[in-house]
């Protein structure tokens, strides 16, 4: 089972930490978008590796076998929303508000995964153990 929670419960509460530090990045008083950029390009790199060890960790688990979904909410779109983070350091000079976008999509982005899959996580709980106590 802790296999399980290192592929499944694990990245949630991660998607929701960098959500929350990406937030507060963005908010700080900064006299300039270079030192930001550079934070949330760094935490955009760091996510997208964490996103293939969680690939890998969903992969070899054996308490669960994941569906499309499962594939689409903590691999896909997680290393879509790092990998945004991760280019839009490169258009801050040039597109400040686009690039500035971007980094607001990708937190949304990891903030509705993060609640997608905790919600995900109960319903699995609550169902899978009325499932496991009515058939004993």
């Amino acid at each position: 089972m802790a296999e399980a929670g290192a592929a499944f419960a694990t990245p949630t509460v991660v998607y929701f930490g960098a959500a929350l530090l990406l937030s507060a990045l963005l908010r700080a008083p900064w006299h300039g978008l270079t030192i930001p950029a550079v934070l949330w390009g760094l935490v955009g790199i760091s996510g997208a590796a964490y996103t293939l060890v969680v690939a890998r960790l969903v992969r070899r688990q054996s308490v669960y076998q994941p569906e499309f979904e499962d594939w689409l909410f903590h691999v896909a779109l997680p290393l879509v929303a790092y990998l945004g983070l991760a280019v839009t350091p490169l258009a801050v000079l040039s597109h400040t508000r686009k690039a500035v976008f971007g980094v607001g999509a990708a937190v949304l982005l990891l903030l509705f995964i993060g609640i997608h899959n905790a919600w995900d996580s109960i319903a699995y709980h609550v169902f899978g153990s009325r499932r496991d106590t009515s058939s004993g």
